[in-house]
């Protein structure tokens, strides 16, 4: 496919150092879009412009703590500065929160929960507030947002992180709420919620025997991890003016996972 779908716009993408935020920076990039890659790793965010650079596109890095207003607020005004508008944003960062306690709801830590809200719900809130007056501005745009299969559906024993499925539920609906807001300024607000993708984030299950013994059930179409890849180019989709007549949309790139 020859057709640069995102010729000429310009593109946010938050968690830009990580699986999902790299594999869809240089996916846009590559579709003609100049990027700017939002991360708090500021390095990793480096690491994938240079490789948009190296592939002969346009980007920037920008270090930003999504959780955190100023940091957004700025990011937004630099990649404005930079490029002149904005097009498209697409609201990847997040964590997984074990390592703070996440668990079952009885089990899980005040910790867990207050940083998972911040770093995967209050950065998709902090984003949107920001970039849309800038799309408002030059006549609308479009949001995608990164949910999880686990915003859709319970998880069991192996997957039974309350503070992140409901953060990741709060996503889904936070998306619906503005796509049906925004729409008559001519923003489009979609959400993709993955299952099991191999990424850092994904390690753990990707280390567990259990797990791997379980995906031809839990992912059937391949009984494998997805790819970031897989990820990106659903969100290049809903992105690109192809998904002009698509706003709400909840797209799940599961294997199958959700359809049980």
């Amino acid at each position: 496919m020859n057709e640069r779908l995102l010729q000429g716009k310009v593109a946010i993408v938050t968690g830009g150092a990580g699986g999902i935020g790299r594999a869809s920076a240089r996916l846009f990039a590559a579709h003609g879009a100049q990027v700017a890659a939002l991360d708090v790793n500021a390095a990793g965010a480096e690491e994938t412009v240079s490789e948009i650079g190296a592939a002969g596109g346009a980007a920037m890095a920008v270090p930003a703590d999504m959780s955190r207003a100023a940091d957004v607020a700025a990011a937004v005004r630099q990649t404005v500065a930079r490029f002149g508008r904005l097009d498209v944003v697409f609201n990847v960062a997040g964590v997984s929160g074990r390592r703070w306690g996440d668990g079952p709801v009885t089990e899980c830590s005040e910790e867990a929960w207050e940083r998972v809200m911040a770093i995967n719900l209050k950065s998709v809130f902090l984003g949107c507030k920001y970039a849309i007056p800038e799309m408002i501005r030059v006549g609308g745009g479009a949001i995608v947002n990164l949910s999880s299969v686990l915003g859709l559906v319970g998880g069991d024993a192996d997957f039974a992180t309350h503070a992140y499925a409901a953060s990741k539920g709060g996503i889904i609906s936070l998306t619906r709420a503005m796509a049906a807001f925004y729409a008559p300024h001519g923003i489009r607000v979609n959400v993709i919620c993955p299952g099991l993708i191999a990424t850092s984030m994904s390690q753990r299950a990707q280390d567990s025997p259990i797990i791997r013994q379980r995906l031809s059930d839990l992912q059937p179409l391949t009984g494998d991890f997805g790819q970031p890849e897989d990820v990106a180019h659903a969100a290049l989709y809903l992105a690109s003016d192809q998904a002009r007549f698509v706003t709400g949309a909840v797209l799940t790139v599961d294997g199958g996972w959700t359809v049980r």
